[in-house]
């Protein structure tokens, strides 16, 4: 069993965020590190190695300690999530767990796989969650010829993102194989919606009664398919500061100041690895990736250099929303690993 670092308790006296976030400055000695480092991301022209970094957010013991935009930029933007929508739905999912609506470990309700016959059937939620499901799908950003996540998005699958992604075969045995899929966030997404029993208007009001609004994030703005399905995938637009927040809602182990949001041991669920090829540089949990900014940091990234991470070791919670190219990623990412580290002084 794998040993997850506790997740740290909101300080004494350090108000929650739920309205207007509480500011202070960092020590000295992390000051003077994390300096050379938001100069080079916020200089213009962006720089080649990292792209465009449009805001940065840094979070210690409950309070802003780092803030910057890009020029144009400002604490009210509104960023794009691409995948970071993903860590969005599995709360969503944990929120329907606490509430008895859905079950991790059975076959979820998924109508194209209830053939007696269809090896599908088996598939289990958390399988999907982990990116274990065993059906087919590519997952490529670039390639419109070969790319399952475009066409989902933007082709033949947009008005039925989670109906598109159920149509895909097995390849391998549920359980058994580790493949990251956009496809396979939207047919959890829909699960979600037919589970609450509301799609559309009614599943956005539940979003915002359960998640967004009790922790403030009131830039939250998830978009829908023309099914009624939330593409949780790809697409909910919040502010850096609001990114800050569901970052610290999970810090926080899924509880919201005094307030139970996800349920008990959610959170370790979502932090604990699932078993991924040897080719993958960061781990992965359910919904939420591994190691970032060291051992036990756990993060949810989105396509272009969306980030939000948690360093439990350090109570510190990081934003960045920008556009790099993917051919900037791994250096994006050791960026964020760099700034992480201006804090273990």
């Amino acid at each position: 069993m794998t040993k997850l670092p506790p997740l740290p308790a909101q300080p004494a006296g350090v108000p929650w965020p739920t309205t207007e976030w509480p500011e202070a400055k960092p020590g000295t000695a992390t000051a003077a590190k994390l300096a050379p480092l938001l100069d080079l991301a916020f200089s213009d022209p962006a720089p080649a190695s990292l792209g465009e970094t449009h805001a940065f957010l840094a979070v210690q013991g409950g309070q802003i300690v780092a803030e910057r935009y890009w020029t144009g930029f400002r604490p009210e933007s509104t960023h794009h999530s691409w995948s970071q929508a993903k860590s969005m739905t599995q709360a969503l999912v944990g929120i329907l767990v606490r509430e008895g609506k859905l079950d991790i470990y059975a076959p979820p309700d998924v109508p194209e796989w209830q053939g007696a016959d269809d090896p599908r059937r088996t598939i289990t939620l958390d399988q999907l969650l982990r990116m274990s499901s065993g059906l087919k799908f590519a997952e490529d950003y670039v390639d419109a010829g070969v790319s399952d996540v475009i066409e989902m998005l933007f082709g033949s699958g947009k008005e039925d993102v989670g109906g598109f992604a159920a149509t895909f075969p097995l390849i391998h045995p549920p359980g058994t194989a580790w493949s990251y899929a956009s496809g396979t966030t939207n047919i959890v997404a829909r699960i979600a919606a037919r589970a609450l029993g509301a799609s559309g208007e009614a599943f956005r009001a539940f979003m915002f009664r359960e998640l967004f609004g009790p922790i403030g994030m009131t830039s939250a703005d998830p978009k829908f398919d023309k099914a009624g399905t939330f593409i949780g995938s790809s697409f909910c637009f919040c502010t850096v500061r609001d990114f800050a927040r569901f970052g610290m809602l999970y810090l926080r182990g899924g509880v919201w100041d005094g307030r139970r949001i996800l349920p008990e041991g959610w959170v370790d669920y979502a932090r604990t690895p699932t078993p991924v090829p040897p080719t993958e540089t960061y781990g992965y949990g359910a919904h939420w990736w591994l190691g970032m900014a060291g051992p036990g940091s756990f993060s949810s990234n989105g396509y272009e250099g969306q980030y939000t991470v948690m360093v439990p070791e350090l109570d510190l919670i990081l934003v960045r929303n920008g556009k790099s190219p993917l051919d900037q990623k791994d250096e994006v990412m050791r960026w964020m690993g760099d700034i992480a580290d201006c804090f273990r002084v």
